[in-house]
C-alpha cells in the first residue's frame, strides 16, 4: 500500500512538472494533454483520471509551481527593502515574461483568470508581510492606499517597465525599485 501511494505521488509530480514545463513553453491554447502525458511518461487517461481534464491540470500545475515562487520570496525579513527587491528580481528574472503572458491570456479561459487572481492575492499578502513595519501605524484607507503602493511598485508590470521597456540592467532596476520604496518605508 505504501509503495503504491508513493508511486502514485511520484506519477502526479511528473505530470505536474511536465504540465508546468509545457504551460510556460507554449501559448495556452496550444497546451495539449497529449504532450503533457508524453513528457510525464503516462497516458492521457492517467492525466484525466488524476486531474479531471485540462482545467483541473492547469489549477494543480499552478498550485504546484506556486511552491517554487514562495520559496524564492519567503526568505525576506519584514522591513528588509533591499532583500525584498532582490527576491522580486530573482523571481521576475525567472518568471516575469511567463507571468506577463499569463496575464495577457487570463481573459481567454476562466481557469487562467482564477490562476492570475490567485497570483495577485499571493503577491498582495507577500507585500503586506514584507512591508508590515511600514504598514503598522496605518489604519483604514491610509493603510489600504499604502499597501496598494507597495503592491504596484513590486508588481511584475513595474519590473517590465524597467527591465524590458527601459532596458535597465538588473542592478539599475533594483536601485530604481528601492528608490521608489524607501520613502514609503522610512519612519516619518
Amino acid at each position: 500500500m505504501v509503495a503504491r501511494a508513493a508511486s502514485a505521488e511520484a506519477t502526479a509530480e511528473r505530470i505536474l512538472d511536465a504540465a508546468v514545463e509545457v504551460f510556460w513553453e507554449r501559448p495556452t491554447d496550444l497546451v495539449s494533454l497529449d504532450e503533457v502525458a508524453s513528457r510525464a511518461g503516462v497516458s492521457v487517461q492517467t492525466v484525466i483520471r488524476r486531474f479531471g481534464g485540462r482545467d483541473g491540470l492547469f489549477r494543480a500545475a499552478a498550485e504546484h509551481d506556486a511552491k517554487s515562487v514562495r520559496a524564492q520570496r519567503d526568505g525576506v525579513r519584514p522591513g528588509d527593502v533591499a532583500g525584498a527587491v532582490e527576491a522580486l528580481l530573482a523571481h521576475y528574472d525567472d518568471y516575469g515574461d511567463r507571468v506577463l503572458r499569463l496575464l495577457a491570456d487570463e481573459h481567454t479561459m476562466p481557469v487562467l483568470g482564477d490562476i492570475a487572481d490567485e497570483g495577485r492575492r499571493l503577491h498582495r499578502e507577500w507585500c503586506a508581510k514584507v512591508f508590515a513595519p511600514a504598514l503598522a501605524g496605518l489604519n483604514g484607507v491610509a493603510r489600504a492606499r499604502r499597501l496598494a503602493q507597495f503592491v504596484a511598485i513590486c508588481d511584475v508590470y513595474t519590473w517590465k517597465l524597467f527591465r524590458r521597456d527601459a532596458g535597465l540592467s538588473r542592478r539599475q532596476t533594483g536601485l530604481a525599485m528601492v528608490e521608489l520604496l524607501q520613502p514609503l518605508t522610512e519612519e516619518e
